[in-house]
């Protein structure tokens, strides 16, 4: 008398581990695609109100409706700034879109009043008329510094109050703050304006001639433009 075979589940055995990989991989490659599509929201702009080049007063809501830039810099500076005005120029002239601005912000008001600003604008060669240098209170620009959460020296501290930190601020046309994710998938929250001597972006150079933040800048204002 023959006994039972057993069923063969060796093929089910193989085959369910294998599609649980492979949805394993698409969730992945999904995700990826997401990271690199989205820029993450980082939170409101701060309000602000400040004079620009022309005796303007400026605000955020001003700026509602176009995607912009922010940066803290002062006409004076013998090291990042020019770096970081040529880069910005840079951006102006490949974006080339009336809905995209630059808001440039003097942390030393006392010397950039609006008519050296003007000056200074010129100089550079800024183009758009929504290109921004504001000037006013250094206390009140020293807070406001410290809401965008990029660093601005000490206006009390000589040694530290015309330093500052050469990252930039990408707004929407909402007021939102936006980043893209970096290749572990996390915020980067700012974007430098500064060159490098390297393509990796690792190592800070004045005369570097490598900006690789400025190509992602173009990238992710053109998604927010579209």
């Amino acid at each position: 008398m023959s006994k039972n075979k057993k069923p063969n589940n060796t093929k089910s055995k193989v085959i369910i581990p294998i599609a649980v990989i492979a949805l394993l991989f698409l969730g992945i490659g999904v995700g990826m695609g997401y990271f690199k599509k989205n820029l993450y929201t980082v939170m409101k702009v701060p309000n602000f109100q400040l004079t620009d080049q022309n005796n303007k007063k400026i605000t955020n809501k001003d700026m509602l409706g176009k995607v912009y830039l922010v940066e803290f810099f002062f006409s004076k500076c013998p090291t990042i700034c020019p770096v970081m005005n040529t880069n910005m120029r840079a951006i102006e002239d490949e974006i080339n879109n009336p809905d995209f601005g630059i808001i440039s912000i003097s942390i030393d008001p006392e010397n950039d009043t609006p008519e050296l600003l003007k000056e200074h604008a010129k100089r550079i060669g800024a183009k758009s008329p929504n290109w921004h240098f504001l000037t006013g209170n250094r206390e009140y620009i020293g807070k406001l510094a410290d809401q965008f959460n990029i660093y601005v020296g000490d206006k009390e501290d000589e040694s530290e109050s015309l330093n500052h930190s050469g990252m930039i601020a990408l707004v929407d046309k909402e007021g939102n703050i936006r980043c893209r994710y970096n290749k572990e998938n996390m915020p980067i929250l700012y974007y430098s304006g500064l060159n490098y001597g390297d393509p990796e972006g690792k190592t800070p150079q004045l005369t570097g001639k490598y900006h690789p933040d400025r190509e992602i800048l173009i990238e992710d204002i053109r998604k927010l433009l579209k």
